[in-house]
């Protein structure tokens, strides 16, 4: 079939070379105009076979919006448009209504797969309609890891269910990361264990803690085996925030991910507040001896961390 692709960044351009793979034809259109195959989106609506479908991978909140927005001028009855973006699902209904009032169709896509997607395949968690659902099924089957669908596709409910499930799907990210990363200093903090990434190694294979994310921190530190060149910063998506949202929305117990969030939050400080109070309480009530700053330190301070954002990912 033919598609149109918004947003060509490495999640979308790398979608639409897997979709190219599998023998569809892709046409593209990114703001960055030498990745793109049409100057506009209406020039991308003119190019493609009607009832036309359009994939948008841009980043969520109002760059979805807008070209979303964009697309309901210039699209027609029947075209299908999917919101692939991590967008929150609370928002979706608000797009599908703003589509079909014009006879338009709507899926909202949750994808999972990072830069590996593109050899590995893409998990896809879709929401809406069954018959808007079943004609996405060709390019479901191109992106999808091989074997069988129901093992890297979900057709998961109404409009707003696959940006939910991948919401989820983001928030259980977020736990996993943070428990092997607590067992990776617990290991590195330890006075016995002398070779800490042949521990993990050790553990990629017959244990009940295999997984991706662990072969993933083995290559890390095949590349950086003190992860030296890191520092200790990370940055939160916003589907870990609105997953602890939404579990107090539905009071749903969910200390894994809230604690998993905020150590986030603590990596960000590089004097945190919260210990300088409980270092300044344990001295009061116990005359506990109290670290004091440096001179150097205080000449640092105030900088601020530097750090890049990545898109989508947990």
């Amino acid at each position: 079939m033919q598609i149109g692709m918004i947003g060509l960044g490495r999640m979308g351009a790398n979608m639409r070379t897997r979709l190219q793979r599998a023998g569809h034809d892709v046409v593209g259109y990114d703001q960055d105009q030498t990745r793109s195959d049409t100057a506009d989106l209406a020039g991308l609506a003119a190019v493609l076979p009607r009832p036309r479908t359009i994939w948008v991978m841009v980043p969520s909140g109002g760059p979805t919006r807008d070209t979303i927005a964009q697309l309901a001028d210039v699209l027609e009855t029947d075209d299908l448009v999917v919101d692939g973006g991590n967008s929150h699902w609370s928002e979706d209904d608000a797009n599908a209504q703003l589509l079909h009032e014009r006879g338009m169709r709507y899926v909202d896509c949750g994808v999972s797969g990072g830069v590996w997607g593109l050899e590995n395949g893409f998990a896809l968690m879709m929401g809406g309609a069954a018959d808007d659902v079943e004609r996405l099924l060709p390019v479901v089957d191109a992106l999808r890891p091989e074997g069988p669908r129901a093992e890297g596709f979900s057709h998961a409910g109404p409009v707003g269910a696959g940006h939910f499930a991948k919401m989820v799907h983001n928030g259980i990210e977020y736990g996993l990361m943070q428990a092997y990363a607590e067992g990776f200093e617990l290991l590195t903090a330890s006075d016995v264990v002398t070779d800490v990434p042949s521990v993990l190694r050790a553990w990629s294979r017959g244990t009940v803690v295999r997984s991706w994310l662990l072969d993933l921190l083995v290559q890390a530190l095949d590349d950086d085996p003190g992860l030296e060149r890191i520092r200790g910063y990370a940055e939160d998506s916003g589907e870990g925030r609105w997953s602890v949202q939404d579990a107090v929305d539905h009071a749903v117990p969910a200390p894994v991910t809230s604690a998993a969030l905020f150590a986030r939050f603590t990596s960000r400080q590089q004097d945190s507040p919260a210990m300088k109070a409980v270092a300044a309480l344990r001295h009061q009530f116990g005359g506990h001896e109290v670290a004091q700053v440096s001179q150097d330190t205080q000449d640092t301070r105030g900088a601020g961390p530097t750090s890049g954002s990545g898109h989508g990912r947990g």
